[in-house]
C-alpha cells in the first residue's frame, strides 16, 4: 500500500514540475479556437428554430378576433393562426433570439396582457 502511494506521489511531482510542450504555437491555438467558434456560430444559425410571441390560446372565435385586432394594432408584424386540436393559437412575429422576442413582448404586453414568448419547434 505504501509503495503504491509513493509511486503516485512521485508521478504527481514529476507531472507538476515538468513544463508541458505543445506542438502548436499560441497563435495557432487561438486560430483553432476562433475557427471552432465560427463553426459553432454557423451551426447555430443553420439549426436555430427561433421564437414567436403567442397572444392567445383557446376557442376559434376569440382567436380570430384577437388576430384581427393585432393586425389593426401592428400591421407590419406577421400573424399566424394555428390550430392544434382542441385549441386555436395566435402567434406573431419571428425572432432569432430570446432577447429579441423579450423586447418585442414588452411592446405587445401593453395591449395583450397574456402574451408569452414561445420557442419554435424541435
Amino acid at each position: 500500500m505504501k509503495n503504491s502511494v509513493l509511486k503516485v506521489c512521485i508521478i504527481l511531482v514529476v507531472f507538476l514540475t515538468t513544463k508541458p510542450s505543445f506542438s502548436q504555437s499560441e497563435k495557432s491555438d487561438n486560430t483553432l479556437i476562433n475557427e471552432l467558434i465560427s463553426k459553432k456560430r454557423s451551426f447555430n444559425k443553420e439549426f436555430s428554430y427561433g421564437f414567436r410571441i403567442q397572444l392567445y390560446n383557446g376557442i376559434e372565435t376569440v382567436a380570430r378576433k384577437t388576430m384581427r385586432k393585432f393586425n389593426y394594432d401592428f400591421p407590419e408584424i406577421k400573424t399566424h393562426l394555428i390550430y392544434r386540436q382542441p385549441e386555436w393559437k395566435i402567434q406573431v412575429g419571428f425572432y432569432n433570439t430570446m432577447l429579441e422576442a423579450d423586447r418585442a413582448l414588452l411592446n405587445f404586453k401593453r395591449k395583450y396582457k397574456s402574451a408569452i414568448v414561445i420557442p419554435l419547434g424541435k
